[in-house]
């Protein structure tokens, strides 16, 4: 009997730990896991900052004006299996991005040129910073569509 219950234990144990082990991936069903099918480089950003993060870019709290700027990049991957091409970024011209506040307030729409670049200048004053402070962030986000898919990248404006 005592041999049993032994046996009966470590198939319990083997039995949870395999439930443990499967039940670790859940799908988040506030997430779209679409790719997006660009990268937004934001310029003045760290060099290197993630994707996934929303990196601030500094700006003196004195300053009149505020060029907000990105770079649109398409990736070229069909040269990944070759170590001398690699993966190329491509510009994207010609793509209209909505540049807003992440209250939904539209700061405005800008088309990218032959390098892929978007600017738009703006005051603290309509990022919604009436007396800028070090430290003072205002968030934006850069949305819009390519080939059918539609894209948002998020930033932040610091004051220093």
């Amino acid at each position: 009997m005592n041999s049993y219950t032994k046996h009966i234990k470590i198939l319990v144990i083997c039995l949870l730990a395999g439930a443990a082990f499967t039940a670790c991936k859940e799908e988040d069903p506030w997430v779209d896991a679409t790719v997006a099918p660009v990268v937004v480089n934001i310029i003045g950003a760290p060099f290197g900052y993630p994707q996934e993060k929303d990196p601030a870019v500094g700006y003196p709290a004195a300053s009149t004006k505020l060029t907000l700027s990105a770079t649109i990049l398409e990736l070229d991957k069909s040269g990944i299996l070759n170590n001398a091409v690699g993966i190329d970024s491509i510009p994207v011209s010609g793509l209209k991005v909505a540049i807003t506040m992440r209250t939904g307030a539209v700061l405005g729409e800008v088309t990218s040129g032959a390098d892929g670049k978007v600017s738009l200048d703006k005051t603290w004053a309509e990022l919604g910073i009436a007396a800028p402070v070090k430290g003072s962030l205002a968030r934006i986000s850069w949305t819009g569509t390519y080939k059918g898919v539609t894209f948002t990248r998020f930033s932040q404006v610091q004051a220093q």
